[in-house]
């Protein structure tokens, strides 16, 4: 379970390709590491990850068939920013909302609009996942938790505002039009959507 609050984004140091899977090894800080053992996880762009080998400052993880074809972790590569959480320890501060590291979908950045201050990025969101969104619900972009901004169903695209210090911290301020990013709906939204869908099904069946 993660916080969706990025604590930095780091590059890949290497990326080995084998078939049905993506061996990836990354540098992060000495404060990322504390405690840190092999088996733990940890949110490479939102994608929940196990730690399969430890040297250094250098993790490495393994990517399967799966995640390489369900999010955008099989088109990353050497010297690729990926957004890095540590798994969420019990008692932590929430500051963003859950997110359980299991990616939903991909999304198409389709516009960004820059200001002074602010920049706004537009999604184009596969259909299956637009019943899971909402006008000022949340929603995890490459493992952030954002609020969205706008969202418009019959054209399946959503925005959201990102402030400084996202830019700062994140991979987002680095994207670019036509960039793909890996998309979690909020799991407290999925249940109630899911769920009301089947009540209201067996009713029409009785």
């Amino acid at each position: 379970m993660y916080t969706g609050i990025v604590h930095g984004a780091y590059p890949l140091t290497s990326v080995v390709r084998k078939p049905g899977l993506h061996q990836f090894l990354i540098e992060l800080p000495p404060e990322l590491l504390e405690e840190l053992n092999i088996g733990a996880s940890v949110g490479l762009d939102g994608v929940c990850m196990t730690v399969t080998e430890i040297n250094g400052n250098q993790l490495s993880f393994d990517a399967m068939q799966e995640t390489l074809k369900t999010t955008t972790l099989g088109g990353v590569d050497v010297g690729d920013l990926v957004n890095v959480e540590r798994s969420a320890k019990q008692g932590a501060e929430i500051g963003g909302h859950n997110i359980s590291g299991h990616v939903d979908g991909c999304a198409e950045i389709i516009a960004i609009e820059q200001t002074e201050n602010n920049c706004t990025l537009h999604f184009r969101l596969p259909p299956q996942l637009t019943k899971y969104v909402f006008k000022k619900g949340f929603v995890g972009v490459n493992g952030c938790s954002l609020t969205v901004a706008d969202f418009k169903r019959d054209e399946a695209t959503f925005s959201v505002c990102l402030i400084p210090e996202t830019l700062r911290v994140t991979n987002l301020g680095q994207k670019s039009l036509g960039d793909w990013v890996n998309i979690e709906v909020d799991r407290q939204t999925q249940v109630i959507v899911d769920t009301v869908e089947r009540v209201l099904a067996e009713r029409a069946d009785t």
